[in-house]
């Protein structure tokens, strides 16, 4: 019998909670942390040291001995510089382990080695990590040693974010001043601030390693550049929610207990559609430790699959004709007296804060549909939008039957009287009880729903940091809320004046509500009446954070100047281009020396064949028209390679937007063209001579 795991032993056994911080600091230490961490502020010198010596030695009593400002540059990945606690020895030669105030609070990595969009030069070099008090520090534990992980912010010399931290947590403070403007109308005069709250759902995939290692697209790129389908994909539906292998359930098992040991409330895991795909959700959190613990989630994904013999793979369309992965990013913004400002209630016909609150959401979404599509944009994620398994790239609204009734009301009469019920769902069963039934359906092809008392973001990419969405959200959602504000803090009659402004907002920004089939051509066409943008890829969405709009937005809350939103937009152009630049040379490698050397084996072989059973005296027209056939997709393979060659030549000469719209509208195709003969190839050639591990082998032999 297997030892009975103790999770509430193991929870949170490698983060310095604020339970171990009241053990480990005086009262008043305490409570100036505390302060700050709950209403902002800085740390006294005095006050951090203290702080850092009971931190230092809570992580060397768990094995640690190194520190690090763990931050999340604009690679979209996180950054860590490893530093040891020794010092000096003393005069008897005994090792001395130190950890300052200082150190805790500021670290100075170099800002050059970054992506910066310009904002820092080769020779510029100095940049700051700055202790983010918000979200709790911990331990991480690999083959390095053990390493006390602070989470940091990371800006230049000159002061503008270089990370995606810092943004997320101005949008949070944006939100909070401005949303409790709104409940302070309503009479909610206990709330002291305004919390963003973040669930997100992270899919991925599970291959065999030895299989990944054998595959150079899956190690260059995350995805495969070629593969022909396997005979069976997800046809049937028999992978989604069915019986875990063992085999994955033993990774899952030494997931949970890695995460849980984080303080990361991994609570759901289940078989996803496709066949190897699988998910994880966690409990909500503040956004800021959503956000980072989305990561830790990533990194710990890859290092416990290494453990086991497995490649996890994070890429959002990692097989061609098959479910790619997503991440939904479950949102809702809720008061310091436990007030959720998306909670309709039992009557949401009545309830006048949420009915606001709603308006607000889709003025906001309306005006900013545009920078909600770029903050889920990233080059996988182009494979994936729209593809009959993810939302469509046209930013729409669902609400359901319940809500989309009352607005319609609202609209057309000014009020709704009444609201539709759920009601209950007769089983027919006499052993199985009748249970009370939702008011509404859920729309799994809406990017954005209303799903009870939250918003679900569906776009997201699996891979992808959650920090630019929820900052975007984050962002618009105060904007709506300080102009409804604005004018209702001057209103004579408030009742009167936000009856009037939620008519108001939600007749001129109904457009955005749609409730229908997001997959299908039908709602294309519809969208395009409406006129909603429908923004088909990463490098056409980037433009949308340097319009006018888009400026006025971010500056007038402080989440991004115009100068850090020009360089978000040159970093973007040049990721996507490096991402085609190293898929390009991925297939050129691949189709020169593994594929076309393979398949002129299998001809030189068939053509050997066809010769012997010819001199036999034998019919040899079938081995002779597959002999031609293959010739035939082996020229044209050929061809579409040199001609790969060039336009990846041509592509590395120029730079910036010009750049990453060639490798979109040339490079990328001039790949698809590649693919397509080796694909068929593989369908053709003895599998004995193919090179690589095909789709069936990747997904499952798991």
């Amino acid at each position: 019998m297997s030892e009975v795991l103790n999770v509430e032993k193991i929870f949170n056994q490698n983060v310095f909670t604020l339970g171990k911080m009241r053990e480990r600091l005086p009262k008043k230490v305490f409570n100036e942390v505390k302060n700050v961490m709950d209403y902002g502020g800085e740390l006294s010198l005095a006050t951090a040291d203290v702080v850092a010596k009971a931190m230092k030695d809570w992580a060397v009593e768990n094995g640690a001995t190194h520190y690090t400002h763990w931050f999340q540059p604009l690679t979209g990945v996180t950054a860590e510089k490893h530093d040891a606690f020794v010092t000096n020895p003393d005069e008897e030669g005994k090792m001395l382990m130190e950890f300052s105030g200082k150190e805790l609070i500021k670290g100075e990595p170099d800002a050059s080695s970054f992506p910066s969009g310009g904002l820092r030069a080769t020779f510029e070099a100095r940049g700051y990590t700055i202790w983010d008090v918000t979200s709790p520090v911990f331990l991480k534990e690999d083959a390095t040693g053990v390493v006390l992980c602070i989470p940091t912010a990371f800006c230049s010399y000159t002061g503008e974010s270089l990370d995606k931290k810092t943004p997320l947590l101005r949008s949070m403070e944006a939100i909070s001043e401005q949303a409790l403007r709104i409940v302070r109308l309503f009479g909610n005069t206990e709330a002291t601030k305004v919390t963003a709250s973040v669930g997100p759902e992270q899919e991925y995939f599970l291959v065999d390693r030895d299989k990944f290692l054998a595959r150079k697209d899956l190690i260059y790129t995350g995805r495969t550049l070629f593969g022909a389908p396997a005979p069976k994909g997800q046809e049937l539906d028999d992978h989604y929610f069915g019986t875990i292998r063992e085999r994955v359930g033993a990774f899952m098992h030494a997931l949970n207990i890695e995460l849980w040991k984080l303080g990361i409330t991994a609570k759901t895991q289940h078989n996803e559609v496709a066949p190897a795909q699988h998910e994880l959700a966690p409990i909500y959190d503040t956004a800021n430790v959503a956000v980072d613990h989305n990561q830790l989630i990533m990194e710990t994904m890859k290092e416990v699959a290494e453990r086991q013999g497995l490649a996890c793979l994070l890429h959002e369309k990692p097989f061609a004709g098959v479910n790619g992965s997503g991440k939904h990013d479950n949102w809702s913004i809720t008061t310091d007296n436990g007030v959720n400002l998306l909670d309709p209630g039992d009557t949401p016909n009545e309830n006048k804060q949420f009915l606001l609150v709603l308006a607000c959401m889709m003025k906001a979404v309306d005006r900013h549909a545009d920078l909600l599509r770029q903050s889920a944009s990233d080059v996988g994620n182009d494979h994936r939008l729209g593809a009959d398994e993810a939302p469509p790239a046209i930013i729409s609204i669902f609400l359901g039957e319940q809500l989309d009734d009352i607005v319609q009301h609202i609209i057309r009469d000014g009020v709704a009287t009444t609201s539709k019920e759920g009601g209950k769902l007769e089983t027919g069963v006499s052993t199985l009880s009748d249970i009370s039934k939702d008011a509404t359906d859920r729309n799994r092809t809406s990017p954005f729903a209303f799903t009870g008392n939250k918003f679900e973001f569906r776009m997201v990419g699996s891979k992808d940091s959650i920090a630019s969405p929820n900052t975007t959200l984050n962002a618009i959602v105060a904007e709506a809320f300080c102009e409804a504000a604005d004018e209702l803090e001057k209103a004579e009659d408030f009742d009167t004046a936000c009856d009037a402004l939620i008519q108001r907002y939600m007749k001129e920004n109904y457009r955005i509500i749609f409730n229908g089939n997001g997959y299908s051509e039908e709602w294309v066409e519809e969208a395009a009446r409406r006129g909603l943008p429908n923004i088909h890829s990463m490098v056409e969405a980037v433009s949308t954070l340097t319009t006018d709009k888009a400026v006025a937005l971010f500056e007038k809350f402080g989440i991004f100047t115009r100068k850090e939103l020009e360089s978000r937009e040159e970093v973007l152009y040049e990721q996507y281009s490096k991402v085609i630049n190293i898929e390009a040379l991925t297939m050129i490698d691949m189709a020169t020396k593994q594929y076309i050397p393979s398949v002129i084996k299998y001809t030189k072989e068939l053509a050997d064949t066809v010769l012997s059973v010819k001199e036999a005296g034998a019919d040899v027209s079938v081995q002779s028209d597959m002999l031609n056939e293959i010739s035939v997709l082996l020229k044209e393979a050929k061809a579409a390679l040199e001609t790969l060659k060039l336009s990846q030549k041509k592509g590395i000469e120029m730079e910036g937007k010009d750049r990453a719209f060639f490798c979109k509208d040339t490079i990328m195709v001039d790949m698809d063209n590649l693919r397509a003969p080796i694909d068929k190839l593989e369908m053709l050639v003895d599998k004995d001579f193919w090179p690589v591990p095909s789709y069936g082998d990747l997904t499952f032999e798991v």
